[in-house]
C-alpha cells in the first residue's frame, strides 16, 4: 500500500501500524496505559547488592521488554553492563525498548546473534549497529520512533515496559534521583522519566549514592522498586562527544548567517519568541549570529527549547533568554545549570513532544533549527539512513518539532563530500515534506510553497532563493546523480510517524 509521501508499505505493516495520512491525521482520544505496582512496606529495603540480585528481583524471564535512557550519550556504561549481565543469567528473547543507541552499545550485535535480545524500538541506531541491522542479523525489524513518538506508544501501551533499568547519576536508598549531582551528571532526564513513570517494575543504577532525601528530585522514590550501586554508570565526557563542536568551516558558517536571517525577518522574530536551535557546528553558530541580532535589535526569547548546550546557557544567564526547557543536556555545563538556575526547567519526553498529550511545549514553539541526512524536492526531510542505505542516524525529535512549531528551518549543506545531500527523492522519509517550512543552504534557501505566507514575507530577504528542484540540480551538477541503492527484499526497519503510522520502511542493503 502508498502511503501519504508516496512510500510502499508492506500490507502486514500497514495493516498492524496504520498507513501515514498526515500529521494530524490520527491524533484521537486514548485511554493512557496502566502498571503493575508492588508495594514496599514501612522496612523493606530497596537497596540492594550486586546487579544480578536486583535482575532476579524483578522476576525477569525469556520474551519480556527491558528499557534504557539514553542521557549518557556515548558515554552510556549501563545498557551494555545490564544485557551482559542478563545473558550471564541464560534470559532470552528480550525486546528493548532504550530512547536511543549510541556507538559504545556495540556489544549490542552478539546479543542479538545470540538470542538474548530479539526485538528492538529505538529513536536511532548509530555506527557498528546500525550497519548490523542493516545487513539483516535480525529476525524482527526494529522499530524506529521520534522523542515524541516514543512517549505516546509508551503512555498508550504500545510499548510496555516490564523492566525499565535507569542510570542515575545520584540516587537515595530509596529511589530518590537526579541527574545534578553526582560523579557522571547528565543534567535532565526527561526520556528516563517516562519510563520510570510507566514500567511495572523500575531499577535504578547509581554510582553516587546521597543521604536520603536526595534533591532535588528527577524521578521520585514512588516510581523506583530497586537501587543499585555501581563503580561507574557512565563517562561524562562521552555526553558532549560531536554535540558541542564550534565550527569554523566557511559554508556551515554561511548556512548559520543565512538561517539567523531567516528568523531575524521572520514575522515571529519579536520580544517574547521561542526557539529551538539543537546540537552540531552550524547549528550552534546559528545561536551566536542570533545572539548577535538580539543584542543590536534589544530582542529577549521567552524560552528556549530542546537538547541544551552551553551556548543557550550562556543566553539565559546573559538575559536574552528568560527561560531554558530541558528535556536533555548535551555538555556539562548544562547540566551544572539545570541544578543552579531556577530558570531551567526539567521536563519529561511528554512534556517536550508527545503528539497525544494534552499540550507539549513544542505546540508553543516558533521556530526550530534541524539538520538533515537528505532532503528532496518535495521538502521531505531523511535524518535515518545514509547515502548508501545503512542506518546511521536517529529521528530523535525531528519530525515532532517541525510539525508543532510555527516555522521550521532545515540547514544542510548542497553536498557532503561527494554526496548531494539535496537529491530528488530521500531515502527513506522521517519528517513529510509538509512539515518543513524552508531549506537553507549555503547556495541560498528555498520556501515551501505551501507557505505562501512566508514566501510574501521574504520577498525582500538578502539570501538568493531557488526551487528545491533548482537545488538539487545545482547539487547534481556538481557531482551527478547518485547511483541508485541496491537493497534486499527483507524489511530491516520500520520508520514510524509520531502518530503511531508508518511513513516509510527499511530494507536490507
Amino acid at each position: 500500500m502508498k502511503n501519504n509521501v508516496g512510500k510502499e508499505i508492506p500490507d502486514n505493516y500497514a495493516e498492524q501500524y496504520g498507513l501515514f495520512k498526515g500529521e494530524l491525521a490520527n491524533i484521537r482520544e486514548y485511554k493512557e496505559a496502566s502498571r503493575k505496582i508492588k508495594p514496599v512496606r514501612p522496612r523493606d529495603t530497596k537497596l540492594l547488592s550486586s546487579l544480578r540480585e536486583a535482575i532476579e528481583k524483578t522476576g525477569l524471564k525469556d520474551g519480556m521488554t527491558i528499557s534504557f535512557h539514553h542521557h549518557f550519550r556515548e558515554g552510556d556504561f549501563v545498557m551494555n553492563m545490564v544485557l551482559k549481565e542478563i545473558a550471564a543469567l541464560g534470559i532470552k528473547n528480550l525486546s528493548i525498548a532504550p530512547s536511543s543507541i549510541a556507538n559504545v552499545h556495540e556489544p549490542l550485535i552478539e546479543h542479538i546473534k545470540n538470542g538474548v535480545v530479539t526485538n528492538i524500538t529505538s529513536s536511532g541506531l548509530r555506527d557498528k549497529v546500525g550497519a548490523a541491522i542493516s545487513e539483516g542479523i535480525m529476525g524482527n525489524p526494529v522499530v524506529i520512533r521520534s522523542h515524541g513518538g516514543r512517549a505516546r506508544a509508551i503512555a498508550t501501551g504500545d510499548i510496555h515496559i516490564d523492566v525499565a533499568f535507569l542510570g542515575a547519576p545520584s540516587s537515595d536508598a530509596y529511589g530518590n534521583v537526579n541527574g545534578t549531582k553526582g560523579k557522571a551528571t547528565c543534567g535532565s532526564l526527561g526520556y528516563a522519566m517516562i519510563d520510570a513513570k510507566y514500567a511495572d517494575q523500575v531499577v535504578v543504577i547509581t554510582d553516587s549514592l546521597m543521604p536520603y532525601p536526595n534533591t532535588p528530585i528527577s524521578i521520585p522514590q514512588t516510581d523506583v522498586d530497586f537501587v543499585v550501586e555501581v563503580e561507574a554508570i557512565g563517562d561524562p565526557n562521552g555526553i558532549a562527544k560531536g554535540a558541542t563542536r564550534f565550527t569554523k568551516n566557511p559554508k556551515e558558517l554561511l548556512i548559520a548567517e543565512y538561517a539567523a536571517k531567516v528568523i531575524t525577518h521572520s514575522p515571529y522574530y519579536k520580544n517574547g519568541f521561542s526557539f529551538q536551535t539543537g546540537t552540531g557546528g552550524a547549528a550552534l553558530a546559528v545561536s551566536r549570529f542570533l545572539k548577535d541580532a538580539m543584542v543590536k535589535d534589544g530582542i529577549t526569547a521567552s524560552f528556549a527549547l530542546g537538547g541544551i548546550t552551553n551556548a543557550m546557557v550562556e543566553l539565559l544567564e546573559e538575559g536574552l533568554v528568560e527561560k531554558i526547557i530541558d528535556v536533555q543536556d548535551f555538555d556539562h555545563p548544562s547540566a551544572v545549570s539545570l541544578g543552579n538556575n531556577e530558570n531551567h526547567y526539567e521536563i519529561d519526553a511528554t512534556m517536550y513532544a508527545s503528539p497525544l498529550s494534552k499540550g507539549s511545549v513544542i505546540n508553543q514553539l516558533d521556530t526550530a533549527i534541524l539538520s538533515a541526512l537528505e532532503i528532496d524536492t518535495n521538502f521531505n526531510v531523511n535524518v535515518i539512513t545514509g547515502s548508501d542505505g545503512v542506518i546511521r542516524g536517529a529521528s530523535g525529535g525531528h519530525s515532532d518539532t517541525s510539525a508543532a512549531c510555527k516555522m521550521s528551518l532545515v540547514i544542510a549543506p548542497l553536498i557532503r563530500g561527494r554526496i548531494p545531500t539535496i537529491v530528488e527523492e530521500v531515502n527513506t522519509v522521517v519528517t513529510p515534506g509538509s512539515s518543513i517550512d524552508v531549506v537553507v543552504t549555503e547556495v541560498g534557501i528555498a520556501i515551501n510553497p505551501e507557505r505562501q505566507d512566508l514566501v510574501e514575507h521574504f520577498k525582500t530577504l538578502d539570501v538568493s532563493q531557488l526551487t528545491m528542484k533548482e537545488l538539487q540540480e545545482k547539487a547534481y551538477s556538481i557531482v551527478d546523480r547518485p547511483d541508485a541503492i541496491e537493497y534486499g527484499d527483507k524489511v530491516v526497519a520500520l520508520i514510524e510517524y509520531r502518530d503511531g503510522s508508518i511513513i516509510d520502511v527499511v530494507r536490507n542493503v
